[in-house]
């Protein structure tokens, strides 16, 4: 079975629901069980890959994602993983923002791309460490909302950052001086509480202000989020259809796309770019 990684980059607000919940948002992001750490759901991401697809070719489409009219004739080819938080866009002080990750997320990371070249810092307590020419410090000082970190310009965080601009900003790299590591802890705290939470309500027909007892709490990963996640696809198992697994994965996503994901479509909720990782740290170009 052969993988390629990709890059899923919010460019408006993202909220992959879990349903109605009795805490104080009411409509949550979606987090794993363990870590908290948000993510989106692999389906989701297969099912509009999915659709974007059967337009093209159908025997292909059934063939890589599985049959629709038949699912116990064959397995699909492609496994689609969960896209999980890579990036976090936190407000600060110099800079406007940051995106901000730990080195938690960047071993994860790391396993994902199958690239032991990459090495992840280690911090010790609270910190940070940035890339070269970070715009975002102030005194050796990182400012993060209402959070100060004492922050380093290394070497590490220089090459993580140059390994995702070039799929982040292609054009005009922003990325790369807005980048910083932070420690584990303070990152597991701005996933709990530096996410959009939006206060939305439903007008009644008649009055048209709100209806008693409809107003909600939504909550989204910011634009500017990036995710990382893993498709991976084996041969064909339709028998009037040949593919390899790179075939499989090059249908599937042979370059930069942009599609609605999670919930919320139609209040703009959704836009992404997603991006497959090519093995000299560029963008795989669409045909």
């Amino acid at each position: 079975m052969n993988t390629r990684p990709f890059l899923l980059h919010a460019l408006s607000p993202l909220h992959a629901g879990t349903g109605h919940t009795p805490d104080i948002i009411d409509l949550p992001t979606a987090r794993m069980k363990a870590t908290g750490i948000p993510f989106l759901p692999g389906s989701s991401i297969k099912g509009v890959l999915r659709d974007a697809r059967r337009a093209t070719d159908r025997e292909k489409t059934e063939a890589v994602f599985g049959p629709s009219d038949d699912p116990a004739a064959h397995a699909g080819a492609l496994v689609v993983g969960d896209a999980r938080l890579l990036a976090l866009p936190v407000r600060s002080f110099r800079g406007t923002f940051a995106w901000v990750t730990s080195p938690l997320l960047l071993t994860l990371a790391k396993r994902d791309l199958e690239e032991p070249s990459l090495t992840v810092p280690t911090i010790i307590g609270r910190g940070a460490r940035l890339a070269q020419g970070n715009v975002c410090i102030h005194n050796g000082k990182l400012y993060l909302e209402d959070l100060d970190l004492d922050a380093t310009v290394v070497q590490e965080a220089t090459s993580w950052a140059q390994r995702f601009a070039p799929l982040a900003f292609p054009d005009d790299d922003i990325f790369t001086k807005r980048f910083a590591i932070i420690d584990d802890d303070t990152m597991a705290f701005l996933w709990e509480t530096a996410t959009q939470v939006d206060a939305r309500v439903r007008l009644d027909d008649g009055t048209r202000t709100v209806a008693k007892g409809a107003l909600w709490l939504e909550e989204s990963l910011p634009p500017e989020t990036l995710l990382i996640g893993l498709l991976a696809a084996d041969r064909s198992r339709r028998r009037d259809v040949k593919m390899t697994p790179d075939e499989a994965l090059g249908f599937a996503l042979s370059g930069e796309e942009v599609h609605q994901l999670g919930g919320k479509a139609t209040t703009g909720r959704g836009r992404c770019r997603i991006i497959p990782f090519a093995k000299n740290g560029a963008a795989h170009a669409a045909p």
